[in-house]
């Protein structure tokens, strides 16, 4: 059974290029219980994990985000009086939710006339969040489907033509640099807003800006993801431009400078491969990313502190 509904000549028209609404067939699936979230969450490892309070402004800085003293499984459990905003990342690593991930994102694809070879790296990260709760204004560095399950969600995204609310130095990747970006209310004369259901969805496109608040009960909401092959290699060179400037080089953005881009696309493959075989324990990740960038680059594990 389809799990995907969506109008084919408007995922034609719109596919890799601006955002638009649809809908699925998963707000009734026992994968998105709080139960078995709360299973899911004992399962993965503590970097998979990140939560705060949700009570933040949509332009908050980084360190000034509450942090919430809790286990990840106990948030979920107290959901709808934690004032809290929570992502299980990577869940696809989940047999279950990987199955279910997989075939929504082939039938995304299929229905705007893309194949499976179009696309691969699909990732899936579910959030649970109180009511009232905000993602401040950020990018993702993929394409994008969020699936609303429980409750409501507002997602205003934001038109970035010639990069003047995020520039091309705050598209670059680092471990070491939180994903909020700066805004400014001025931004919203550039935004539009979904208001998602359970059983709505809305896509959006590689480094759209946006935020996200949720209504006045408790949501669940699940993002589907993957990359194309533009998409990965722009990553790369963001990686590696994010990485250098860490370093104190600035650098120019992916297409300034087209033989320097295709050595860091090669730099980093040779980088992954050396340490693809660390990254399989929890306590090698933090410890490359912490050599590599610094106290910095594990903030998302810094969870557990008073509010």
């Amino acid at each position: 059974m389809s799990i995907v509904v969506v109008d084919k000549a408007v995922a034609h028209k719109n596919f890799l290029k601006k955002p638009f609404q649809l809908q699925h067939k998963l707000a009734d699936n026992p994968l998105f219980s709080l139960a078995r979230l709360v299973q899911l969450a004992k399962s993965m490892p503590a970097d998979a994990i990140e939560y705060n309070s949700g009570k933040v402004a949509v332009g908050v800085k980084p360190e000034d985000i509450p942090k919430i003293n809790m286990a990840a499984e106990d948030v979920i459990k107290s959901i709808e009086t934690a004032s809290a905003w929570m992502v299980i990342k990577h869940v696809e690593n989940d047999p279950a939710y990987g199955k279910m991930l997989h075939q929504f994102v082939r039938e995304a694809n299929e229905a705007a006339g893309r194949k499976v070879g179009d696309y691969s790296d699909v990732e899936g990260f579910i959030f649970v969040s109180s009511a009232k709760a905000t993602t401040p204004f950020h990018i993702d560095m993929e394409e994008n489907i969020l699936i609303q399950i429980k409750g409501d969600k507002f997602v205003r995204t934001f038109d970035n033509s010639g990069c003047v609310l995020v520039s091309e130095e705050d598209m670059e990747i680092s471990p070491a640099v939180h994903r909020n970006r700066r805004y400014d209310e001025s931004f919203e004369q550039r935004s539009t807003l979904h208001t998602l259901k359970p059983g709505d969805a809305v896509y959006m496109p590689y480094t759209i800006p946006h935020w996200v608040s949720t209504g006045n009960t408790y949501s669940i909401s699940m993002a589907m993801t993957w990359k194309t092959p533009e998409v990965k290699r722009l990553n790369k060179i963001r990686l590696m431009n994010g990485t250098l400037r860490h370093y104190g080089f600035a650098q120019k953005p992916p297409g300034t400078q087209p033989a320097w881009d295709a050595i860091k696309v090669v730099l980093h493959d040779v980088m992954q491969v050396a340490l693809m075989p660390l990254r399989k324990s929890e306590t090698l990740r933090r410890v490359i990313r912490g050599m590599i960038y610094g106290k910095n680059a594990n903030y998302y594990l810094q969870t557990k502190k008073g509010m």
